[in-house]
């Protein structure tokens, strides 16, 4: 008999981690290998982020602190959701995590029973219906195609909606497709939720500061604040501010909701990191121009890549509002066979054939839940992109 629960039997291993390692693996192999997997910006944390976790050491603020999070970084989200996004939160309505993986998880857990359904607009971050099922609810996935821009329509959300549903997921930008809903296409799907009070909405704000062109970012709870009392705002420090191993992630929400988080947090975890915790503080707090600077950089680079990929036989790349990815369809190379012989029946199998032929490595959009796509992070160099593309193309040229 296994020691195993049969709880994990429901969940699968992260793709774009599994796509990140064997990467690495083959570069240390020895292989010539671009990674285009991970979700992560390739910009060192800035110096005055990096000089106040040094001066937490130095000053012995390296003891426990309460298990969600200390008073100064909880001030400091409650000024940064007032001065970015005119929400206002007390220190009792914020909780703090190892990351935003943990504050997501640990908000299911605390409110999902068994049959509980949660709505997922697909493509999707890998992770959200998995910790879905950890938690004992059931996944309710909404696909959402090139034709709508990657975007739930306020018709699927309707239709997607039943006595059962608990919580929507929503995340704009988008990981994987960097889809970002405008104004109006937002205040259309809070209308909807207005008319089902029972349905919660965890809204994922991890890329607000990566949007680009003309683009506008909103999160629910600011569009509509009758959603106010049943919206957690979620977001963290891992993306703008290029602290992803630093895991800090926070939200702010309804006090019963956040002290039930702290309740789960306090006997799984405890606290974050409180030398991070304290670099989070100098994070929101200190001064915000880089991220102008390195959202400059990343649409420069979302520019190249997507202009490189539609040049790509076979490939249609739209053009995404925001985050750091492409999520470009390979519906015109379904069916053909690789120079190296592999038959191309799924995008997994262009992935894999990709990896081995080219030395790029991308992440399926299977991973994601829509096919035939992959996605592209473009959070490296430009010289890597340029070259990367250019392998991508003669890949697509070379298919029979």
């Amino acid at each position: 008999m296994s020691i195993l629960s049969t709880t994990l039997a429901r969940v699968k291993p992260s793709p774009t981690i599994a796509v990140t390692t064997l990467a690495a693996e083959l570069k240390a192999a020895g292989r010539d290998v671009i990674g285009l997997g991970a979700g992560e910006p390739d910009f060192d944390t800035p110096d005055n982020i990096k000089a106040a976790a040094r001066a937490a050491i130095d000053a012995g603020k390296t003891k426990y602190t309460a298990p969600d999070g200390i008073p100064e970084l909880k001030q400091a989200i409650c000024d940064k959701f007032a001065r970015e996004n005119g929400l206002s939160y007390t220190p009792k309505q914020i909780s703090v995590g190892s990351g935003g993986k943990q504050i997501l998880y640990n908000a299911l857990m605390a409110t999902l029973n068994p049959g509980d359904e949660v709505i997922i607009p697909a493509p999707y971050w890998v992770s959200y219906p998995d910790m879905v099922l950890l938690a004992g609810g059931e996944p309710v996935v909404v696909e959402c195609g090139l034709e709508t821009g990657f975007k739930m329509t306020p018709e699927q959300l309707e239709a997607a909606i039943t006595p059962k549903t608990k919580w929507l997921i929503f995340n704009s930008p988008s990981n994987p497709t960097g889809a970002g809903y405008a104004r109006d296409e937002l205040k259309a799907l809070t209308d909807v939720l207005m008319r089902h009070p029972q349905v919660w909405v965890m809204s994922d704000d991890m890329y607000e500061h990566l949007v680009f062109d003309d683009f506008t970012f909103t999160t629910p709870a600011q569009v509509e604040p009758g959603l106010y009392d049943r919206t957690l705002t979620c977001n963290g420090v891992s993306k703008a501010y290029a602290m992803t191993g630093w895991r800090i992630g926070y939200a702010g929400g309804p006090e019963e909701l956040i002290g039930a988080m702290r309740k789960i947090q306090s006997q799984s975890t405890s606290n974050p990191c409180t030398i991070s915790q304290w670099a989070a503080v100098e994070a929101l707090n200190g001064p915000q121009d880089f991220l102008a600077e390195n959202k400059a950089i990343f649409q420069r680079r979302r520019d190249l890549v997507v202009g490189m990929l539609n040049a790509a036989e076979g490939i249609a790349c739209p053009v995404p509002e925001g985050a750091f990815y492409v999520y470009p369809s390979i519906a015109g190379c379904i069916g053909k066979t690789s120079k190296g012989g592999t038959k191309i029946e799924t995008d997994e199998d262009f992935s894999r054939a990709l990896l081995e032929e080219t030395g790029v490595a991308v992440v399926f959009g299977a991973a994601f839940g829509l096919s035939p796509n992959f996605r592209v992070s473009y959070a490296t160099s430009d010289a890597a992109l340029t070259e990367a593309c250019t392998r991508i193309q003669a890949f697509c040229a070379d298919l029979r």
